[in-house]
């Protein structure tokens, strides 16, 4: 395993335990709201203070993107960026659902390089680097093999800010309830994406998401054998946000549904 892998395995497991901890309380958590269905707790300030140190302990010189503290690092700037989410699905944590995980993703001059999706609850552990596979606690994963839609259990996540883009989500969600064996939203879209490599989920759609969200699932996809695009099938995820993922005969056929009806979403 790669040692840079290593570093954001440790980053993750002590972020885990912290969220382990708190979940055993949860009525005494300070909730803050950032804005309207988009909270934030004291636990994903203190994961995130924890895998910020790891990292930088280890790699002083590399920039950092993290959902609770924004973009840091050296100021001449650096080709590595890590790019977090320490507590993905937070509105869960706090009901007490058990659907949450940690995002750790690298990225060398915009390309992701390694990446770590961490399900502290069930102590599943999603691990990929460029080149090297998938793993889910050290077994090899891949995507599924289902070739037809009718037949794909399909993930995704309901708008919870982009309401402007309400119109298009529906008329995409209909079709797909027609045309598929099931969508599911289990509310944190980093899992959801660990899910469609370990073969759990067939496809996965969202508008809107932000770079830590996705960083480290697309490549547990890509390393899994199955393709990742926006709304065109382009590269450009982690910029507008909008994503498809799945198989490569998922998501062919995903993308013949999405893209005439994305109405007015930038690809």
């Amino acid at each position: 395993m790669h040692p840079t892998l290593n570093i954001a395995i440790k980053a993750a497991r002590r972020a885990g335990q912290i969220i382990n901890r708190a979940s055993l309380d949860l009525e005494r958590i300070k909730v803050g709201v950032k804005q309207q269905s988009d909270f934030v707790t004291e636990v994903d300030r203190a994961a995130e203070a924890a895998i910020i140190e790891v990292l930088r302990d280890a790699y002083p010189g590399h920039a950092i993107l993290a959902e609770e503290s924004g973009a840091s690092g050296p100021p001449a700037g650096s080709e590595f960026q890590w790019i977090i989410d320490p507590l993905d699905g937070t509105t869960n944590f706090i009901h007490g659902f058990p659907q949450y995980a940690v995002s750790i993703g690298l990225a060398h001059r915009g390309v992701m390089t390694h990446g770590v999706v961490f399900d502290p609850g069930r102590n599943e552990l999603f691990t990929a680097s460029k080149g090297a596979g998938a793993y889910l606690n050290d077994k090899r994963i891949r995507v599924s093999r289902r070739t037809r839609l009718d037949e794909a259990l399909i993930g995704t996540g309901f708008p919870y800010r982009m309401f402007e883009h309400a119109e298009a989500y529906m008329a995409i969600f209909r079709e797909l309830t027609r045309r598929t064996a099931g969508l599911r939203r289990p509310g944190a879209a980093s899992l959801d994406l660990a899910y469609v490599a370990a073969g759990r989920l067939d496809g996965f759609w969202e508008f809107g998401l932000s770079p830590w969200d996705m960083a480290a699932g697309t490549l547990l996809i890509s390393e899994a054998g199955g393709l990742v695009g926006d709304l065109a099938g382009e590269p450009n995820y982690l910029a507008t946000g909008n994503i498809v993922a799945g198989n490569p005969k998922v998501f062919a056929q995903l993308l013949q549904v999405v893209g005439p009806l994305r109405g007015s979403l930038r690809a």
